[in-house]
This record gives C-alpha cells, structure tokens and sequence, in this order.
C-alpha cells in the first residue's frame, strides 16, 4: 500500500534550458509539508509538471519524475486555459471567495474541466490500486474523487481544499454545483481550513443533494463520507531558523539601516481580487488624512507578487494600484520619507525573511481567504517575541491567532483604528501576543497538518469497513439465512415508517403498498412465524392497515397492543391529563413554522417537521427540545426526536418494554427486530444476545447490523420467506 498525492502542479518547477528538463524543487507550504509523505518508500505525487511537454518527449519526463517519485499529467495549453484559467480560476475561485460577478459561467470551461479531471483520473489509474490511500488537494479537482470511486470502489480517498467553501446561497449560483458536489463525495474524507467552511458545505450539500447528515458526517450511497476542519500550518523551524542565516542577518541590516526611528509595516500578497490590497491602501491614505502625526514615522512595504495580469479583472486591479500608490506617494512624501515603498515583483525566501524579521507590523487583511500562510510566516520569524500582527477577520489563520489585531478589511476605519494600535503598542503587550501566537504557530506546523489529516483518514476507513461487518446485506445468505432455517419458532419485530417503506411528507400517503402485504402474507403463512408490527402509529391506523392479516399488533410505541383475533388492549394507568397543556405550547412553534404539524394520538403527542424548510425546522426542533425538555420531565414525559419528528409520551411507553411483554411465557428461537429511529433503541437494548438487531440507516446504533433502507429491508425479508428448507 502505498501514499499518492494528486494536486494541480507537482511539487517540482520544470525549466527547459537547452533542450534538457531540469527540476527545481518548489518551496510553497504544501510541497514542505507533504514532503516527507511522497519522498519516502514507494509513495508518489501526481500533478501537472507546469508547461507543454510535446508528445515526442513525455516519456523522457515520466522517466526523469519517477526518480523524484513524482507522476506527470500532461496538459495542453488550451486545457489549461479553459480548465484552470477559465474554470476553475474565472468560476469557482471568485463564487467560493464571494466575488460572484466576476464568475464566467462558460459552457466550454465545464466540458474542459470534467476532461481534465478524467484525465487526471487516467493518469492515476496507472499507478494506483485498490489499497493505496489517496490524498487529493484543492478546487481544480473537485470531480476526481467521485471519479476514482467509480473506478477503485474500496480505496481510501481523502481530499483537502485550500480556499474557502462558501455559503449555500452563494455556491448554488454554480450551473453545475450537484456535478462538483457528488464528486467531492467520492471521498471518504473532506477536509477544510475552519469549521465555517466545513457548516457551509454540509449545509450546501443537505440541502442540493439526497444525502443526510449527523453532526459532521455524510451518508450518501451507502457510504459514510466525514467532514472536518484541519487548519494548515507551516514548517515553524524553517522560518525561525532562517533569521540566523548570514545571508539573511546582513540583509535585516542592510534594511534596518536609517530607519532606526522608522515604524515599518509589511504586507505580501499575490495580486488578487480576494487580498483586499486597494482597501489595505485607503486605510493608509485614511490614517495619513486624519492622523497627520503619523506623516515621516512609518513607512509601508508593499509587495504584492504578479499573477494572470492578462486577465482583465487582474490588469485593472495591477492599474489601480499603480495609480493610487503613486498619487498617495505623490501627495505625502518629502525630501527624505516615502510613505509607501511598492514592489511589483517576487522575492527570494531569504529577503522575505529579512523583511519577516524586520516589519514592526504585518498587515494582513485580505477580504476571503482560506487560511493565509503569510501572518503564519511573519509570526514564526519573530524570534525576540515582539511586533504586531493585523489580520482579517475573513482569513482561515484569525480562528488560531487570536491575539492579533483582528479587523473587518470592508471597513477603513477599522483597519485604520487597528494601525494605530500597532504604532503605539507596548514592547510587554507585543510580547505578551506574539508569544502566545508562536505557540500556536509551532504545534499547529504543517507536519502536524498532514499527520493529523493522515490519521483522521485511517480512522474514518477504519470506522466504515467496522460498518461494512454490521451491513446485514453482506449476511443475507450466511448467519441470519441460516438460523432462520435452522429454527422453528421464530418472531419478528417490524417497526413501520422508514423500515417497511419509506417516509412521506403526508403520513397519511405512507400507506402499504401491494409488494408489502404480498411480503407479509408470505411471511405470516409459515406456522413457525409471529409477525409483530411494532410503531408510533396510531392502533386506529394500524388496524385499517393490517387489521386483516395474521399480524400481531403494537401501536403508539406500546400503548395499544392486539393479538391476532383479538381486541385491542391498552396499557393500565396511562393518562393524557398533561396534553392540553403541551399541545398548546407545540403550537405556538407550529405557527411560527409553515409546514409543520401536530399529530395526536391516544397517550402521545407527534410535532411532525418534514415538510417544513430544513434549516428552519431544525432550527425550531432544538428550540422544542432545548424548552420542554425540563417540563416533559415533570410531567413524567419522554421526549424522544425522531427522523423530522419530536414526540412526547408517557414514560411507561416503551417499545423495549412492549417487545419483553409481548415475549412474556413465550421462548422463540429465532427473534429479529428492525427499525430506524431513536425509539427502536430501546427495542435493541432490550431483546436477548441472541437476537438479531438491525438498524435501518446506518448511523451509531445499539443494534448488531444495519440496512440502508427499506428496499434493503424487504429484500432481506423476501430472502427469508424464500429461503425456508421444506
């Protein structure tokens, strides 16, 4: 088994020089921080090597990447302009950073993505298996996953986006948003920057796609798909060692040269939309306008690295801060001060190092961003514990360096406000901060990124083969099949909505169908069956349902029970003294949520959600629970949330207890009970060991083994009717 990495480039820059390819190793944070993983034993990253490789000569550069461990995809340049530029660059990277109408819905950027995405696919087929883990990264692959599963059906796949995921609002602008979303759920585990990016897209996802969620997991084609916040992280002794360099220490000196009465303020962006770098600009204009003071004290430098400046939105973007650093230059500066020193251009890691070590303030504010690795890099440099970090409330690192100056970038002033914080801050108050955010910065590193994501991955894999042993499917024909036939006095505990069919909006459109009754008049015709209907509905429902078959009945969770033959019994003692009252409570939040309803039965009441606005019903169920709970207590109720239902009844209604009743002087040999929700625990809590439980829906359960749905139910019920020995 091996470790294979798939990302957009490899970590390798590929340079032509006199008709020879050479390899020059990438310093970006995702290169260092996977390192360790593609470098060792037989593991291998797959990417693109970043320019057009003729055909003629693919081969020489398989051959000279597979010393690296790396694995080529090759493109062409139109493929990367219409899959990378354009769609993945002029559609999701402004809709997930929330710059909509900068987003290009074009036809011809999809089909180039969907083929570039299967050519990556292609490409990785040939050196995985079905064993190896796969590792994907970031938006320019969103179908692969889906892709590979198709392909490799029991592989272990994680996959990691690096930028923001947006709100649901925001993503179903995407004409092709169910397309990207199944092909991220290939994967068993997704990972994102902050727990905001990972409430967007279970939300996003709940709500576009059949697909359920508990908490942070996913169940989608049978299969259980997690989704977590791992903050990436930077290799902390890297940028702590590199001050010490000679080369990097003369370059701080150089620097610090003159300006020992100089507050210097840094900011480093690449050109982008998303960095906030004209608003990053106004501020220092502002704080000039109305703190004259500050004029000749502080000077700001400015890099901001090129990217796509043949793109449009990016050339106006490059204009406009030429033009405004130049006026506000231009306005403000004297003889021997310059407010802002601009820098169009790259630099070497040792001069942003310097620069690290040296700024008195870094600005970083970017209007969305992921996580930003720069505030990170800035902080680990700061080895005597002091200067001041501004950081946007909208970038992934404000979640962990919370002692920051943390600002809105949308409003002036307050970046502003928080400049001047950083001018006066106290050598003690700095040190207090920075020291707390180089913790953080230090365990929180890229190794600690990837171990964690790595570890997390095994334990989903593990938690879903556990739940491949418990899927009753794979049993059908072995151990349950087998005692079946092997026994002679058997019974069966069938809850109805959810196990016997599926849900409705109306409960009254859950009605039996004709496969149904044909099931249990085949079920019922064996001697050695007991058939018991066990549910939440009402005996009057039950009996116009069933009332003609050779079923025993358990109706309203245990409160009315009948034998076949005989009339319907209700539990001794109960009393429904306490449902006016709590019927008149549940309206209130019926009226304030359209779509919901009040069902009543005998000793119960049922606050029925399904067909309410999911987020709002949800919402409205927590209220109900977090309210009532207390009163439901005193009035010796249970209250009990279901799948879209809230019900409360007497706390004698049990369907455990009716299970054990209903057993009483009775001594089977084959028991099987099935259900789906909150209330067929107590059923499987229960029965004896020897019991054959199963859950439909495969969420955490007490019940041995689980069914997906109700087709699954039937079919196991058809193999057992059908399987009897004669």
């Amino acid at each position: 088994m091996k470790t294979v990495i798939i990302s957009n480039r490899l970590p390798v820059k590929i340079i032509e020089n006199n008709n020879e390819y050479t390899f020059i190793p990438s310093e970006g944070g995702l290169a260092t921080g996977l390192g360790d993983v593609y470098k060792n034993g037989n593991s291998i990253w797959i990417g693109w090597p970043g320019i057009e490789v003729p055909e003629e000569r693919q081969q020489e550069v398989i051959d000279k990447l597979s010393k690296l461990n790396l694995y080529p995809v090759f493109l062409t340049q139109d493929e990367i302009n219409l899959y990378y530029e354009g769609f993945s660059n002029e559609v999701l990277w402004p809709v997930f950073h929330y710059l909509v109408t900068y987003a290009h819905y074009e036809q011809s950027y999809w089909d180039c993505y969907k083929s570039v995405n299967k050519k990556f696919a292609k490409a990785a087929l040939k050196v995985l298996s079905d064993k190896d883990k796969i590792w994907i990264q970031d938006y320019q692959l969103l179908l692969l996953p889906g892709i590979l599963r198709n392909k490799l059906a029991q592989s272990t796949i994680g996959f990691f986006q690096h930028i923001p995921f947006p709100s649901y609002e925001i993503f179903r602008l995407i004409p092709w948003r169910d397309e990207l979303l199944n092909g991220m759920l290939g994967a068993d585990l997704i990972g994102f920057h902050t727990y905001d990016d990972v409430r967007h897209f279970l939300s996003t996802t709940t709500r576009l796609l059949p697909v359920n969620s508990s908490a942070n997991i996913l169940s989608s084609n049978d299969r259980q798909i997690v989704v977590e916040a791992f903050p990436m992280g930077i290799d902390f002794d890297k940028f702590s060692n590199l001050t010490s360099k000679d080369e990097v220490r003369k370059e701080i000196e150089d620097f610090r040269a003159g300006k020992e009465n100089m507050k210097v303020i840094l900011s480093i962006d690449r050109l982008d939309y998303s960095k906030g770098i004209l608003e990053r600009l106004k501020a220092i204009e502002l704080l000039l306008q109305l703190h004259p003071e500050y004029i000749g004290k502080f000077e700001l430098y400015m890099i901001v690295v090129p990217s796509r400046d043949t793109v449009p939105q990016y050339r106006d973007l490059r204009d406009h801060i030429d033009q405004f650093v130049g006026n506000l230059n231009a306005r403000y500066r004297s003889v021997n001060w310059i407010p802002i020193n601009y820098f169009y251009r790259s630099f070497p890691i040792e001069i942003l190092s310097a620069l690290y070590a040296t700024a008195d303030i870094c600005l970083v504010t970017p209007m969305r961003d992921g996580m930003n690795l720069v505030s990170k890099e800035y902080v680990a440099s700061r080895n005597n514990n002091d200067g001041v970090l501004i950081l946007s409330e909208m970038a992934g690192a404000s979640k962990e360096l919370t002692d920051a100056v943390i600002v809105n970038p949308n409003n002036l002033g307050d970046i502003m406000e928080a400049i001047v914080v950083a001018l006066k801050m106290p050598l003690e108050e700095q040190q207090t901060r920075m020291k707390a955010m180089r913790e953080v910065v230090e365990k929180f590193n890229v190794k600690h990124w990837v171990n964690n994501f790595i570890l997390r991955l095994n334990e989903v894999k593990d938690s879903q083969n556990s739940l491949l042993t418990k899927h009753a499917v794979n049993l059908i024909n072995e151990n349950i099949t087998k005692q079946y036939n092997e026994t002679s006095s058997r019974v069966l505990f069938l809850d109805y909505d959810g196990t016997l069919v599926d849900f409705a909006g109306n409960i009254d459109d859950a009605s039996p169908d004709e496969e149904l009754y044909s099931l249990l008049e085949k079920l019922t015709a064996d001697d050695s069956n007991k058939v018991v209907i066990i549910s939440g509905r009402r005996n009057e429902t039950l009996e116009n349902w069933f009332g003609h078959l050779k079923v025993d009945l358990i109706a309203e969770h245990g409160a009315w029970q009948k034998a076949y033959g005989d009339k319907w019994n209700c539990l001794p003692l109960l009393t429904d003294q306490w449902k006016q009252e709590m019927k008149s409570i549940l309206e209130t939040y019926t009226d304030r949520t359209p779509g919901s309803f009040i069902e009543e039965k005998s000793y119960s009441l049922v606050w029925h959600y399904r067909k309410a606005d999911e987020g709002l019903g949800d919402l409205r169920a927590n209220e109900i629970v977090s309210h009532l709970k207390i009163l439901a207590a005193d009035k010796g109720l249970q209250l009990m949330p279901g799948n879209k239902v809230i019900e409360f009844k007497n706390m004698e209604v049990n369907k455990g207890k009716a299970a054990l009743n209903w057993l009483y002087n009775k001594n089977p040999d084959f028991i099987l009970a099935l259900g789906d929700d909150h209330t067929d625990e107590d059923i499987f809590k229960a029965l004896p060991n020897n019991a054959f439980t199963i859950k439909v829906g495969n969420n955490i359960s007490e019940a041995k083994y689980y069914l997906n749905d109700y087709k699954e139910v039937r079919k196991l019920l058809w193999s057992l009717a059908d399987s009897v020995v004669k």
